[in-house]
C-alpha cells in the first residue's frame, strides 16, 4: 500500500527540541522516528539557533516530510524565555520553508486536545495516548520527543485524519451512507 504522506512534528525548545515523524497510509498512522535534539551544551543562543536550523534541515532531508507541524510558543510570564522560544520556532520554520515544506502551527492546548481529548492533559498523558495510537513499547527518555510526535498526530487529526460523513437528514439516507452499520 502506498503511503499518503509523512508528517514531521516539532516541539521547539532552546535546551531540548523534540521531534516526531509519522507516516500516514489511509487512516493508519505509523511511527517512523521520535527523538530530541539536545542544545544544552551550547551556552551561546545564536549557536543554539544555528544548530536548530541545521538539525531541522537534516531531519527534512532524511525523512522527506510532506508537511511540518510545530507547536506554537505559549504565553508565559518570563518575556526572555518567550522570546528565545519564539526564535527557536522561527528558525525551525525557516528550515522547513527553505526546503518548500508546508508548515502548520498548533497551540499546546490544541495539540493536547487532539491527541487526548483534554486540552489540559499532562505530558505523561499525551505520551501514554501516543503509545496506544502508534503502538510503541518504550516511552522516550525525554517527553519533548512525544510532544513533537503529538504535533504531527494533531496535524493529521485536524486536517484529514477524521473523515466526516455527510449528515443524513432521514433514516433512508443514513442507511445508504452507512450500510456496514446494519445488523
Amino acid at each position: 500500500m502506498k503511503r499518503d504522506k509523512i508528517i514531521l512534528g516539532i516541539d521547539p525548545g532552546t535546551n531540548i527540541m523534540g521531534y516526531g515523524v509519522i507516516e500516514v497510509t489511509g487512516n493508519i498512522l505509523k511511527l517512523i522516528s521520535a527523538g530530541v535534539i539536545s542544545l544544552e551544551k551550547y551556552d551561546n543562543h545564536p549557536l543554539k539557533l544555528k544548530h536548530i536550523f541545521e538539525k531541522t534541515s537534516g531531519l527534512i532531508s532524511q525523512y522527506l516530510p510532506d508537511e511540518l507541524a510545530i507547536e506554537a510558543p505559549f504565553f508565559g510570564k518570563n518575556v526572555q524565555s518567550m522570546l528565545k522560544l519564539g526564535r527557536a520556532q522561527g528558525v525551525a520554520l525557516a528550515a522547513a520553508l527553505q526546503k518548500d515544506v508546508p508548515v502548520f502551527e498548533y497551540s499546546p492546548k490544541k495539540i493536547k486536545q487532539s491527541v487526548t481529548g483534554n486540552g489540559s492533559a499532562s505530558k505523561e498523558q499525551v505520551a501514554a495516548m501516543l503509545q496506544t495510537l502508534l503502538q510503541f513499547e518504550t516511552t522516550p527518555k525525554y517527553l519533548d520527543a512525544t510532544d513533537g510526535l503529538a504535533a504531527a498526530v494533531c496535524h493529521h487529526f485536524q486536517n484529514n485524519g477524521i473523515v466526516k460523513a455527510a449528515r443524513a437528514t432521514n433514516w433512508q439516507t443514513f442507511i445508504k451512507q452507512n450500510p456496514e452499520r446494519l445488523a
